[in-house]
């Protein structure tokens, strides 16, 4: 029988963005980092790493993302405990967080550390929906977390961790989109938002190529935690 003294923990995270290319809507993307010894050497993994006697388990989680993506979340909240007997050749149990970083945090947190000189090796984003080999089990943790937004977004207003503090209800929707990975329909979009109440409308304008188009925040007096614009039936993926 295996001790329990014989049992590592670890730590991973996993970190999403919604990232926009020169043209089409802005899809799902999270860093990995490239494994460089045995187990699984040379695949992609989620960024982590050993939970050491001096910190706590949160502290550990965004110590060893700085170290191997640079990034620094201003929250990170905890997803899930993953400890399967044969998620890796020695017992090994992750304690695994999530958070959300918009895409300029991202592009300014990385353009920082380059210039600090000590930009980390071995770290590529991908789209969800185009993710290499991983190892051990993290395409299982991927897909978890991956879960735990569309859930959360029927009840919350998370979408909006993923964008500017002004936006477009156009942007709002596309986030909900990406994140449910289906169309809605635009009109019924609008008069969900606002029949939910949690946005404040502003007097300034997104104005480019297409019509201008009112910008839009949360309202700071509705709590976070509050029903989002969508009812829990349309957040299920098809």
């Amino acid at each position: 029988m295996t001790r329990s003294a014989d049992i590592r923990v670890a730590v991973s995270t996993v970190i999403l963005t919604l990232r926009r290319g020169d043209d089409g809507p802005p899809v799902l993307a999270l860093p990995l980092v490239r494994r460089t010894r045995e187990p699984f050497a040379e695949r992609w993994a989620l960024p982590g790493g050993w939970l050491t006697p001096e910190e706590s388990p949160v502290d550990a989680a965004a110590r060893t993302l700085a170290e191997t993506t640079g990034l620094a979340p201003t929250y990170l909240e905890q997803l899930y405990a993953f400890g399967a007997v044969d998620r890796s050749p020695t017992p090994v149990v992750s304690i695994v967080y999530w958070a959300l970083l918009r895409q300029d945090d991202v592009e300014a947190q990385i353009t920082a550390h380059r210039a600090s000189g000590r930009a980390p090796e071995n770290v590529e984003w991908f789209d969800v929906d185009g993710l290499p080999a991983l190892a051990f089990d993290h395409h299982e943790i991927i897909e978890y977390a991956l879960w735990r937004l569309r859930n959360k977004v029927g009840y919350s207003r998370v979408a909006q961790g993923f964008l500017p503090a002004e936006f477009t209800l156009a942007e709002l929707r596309e986030a909900y989109e990406s994140i449910l990975g289906r169309p809605l329909d635009p009109a019924n979009f609008r008069r969900q938002v606002e029949a939910a109440g949690n946005l404040t409308r502003t007097d300034r304008f997104r104005t480019g190529s297409h019509r201008p188009a009112r910008l839009y925040r949360d309202d700071t007096d509705v709590e976070l935690a509050d029903r989002g614009p969508l009812r829990p039936e349309e957040t299920r993926t098809r």
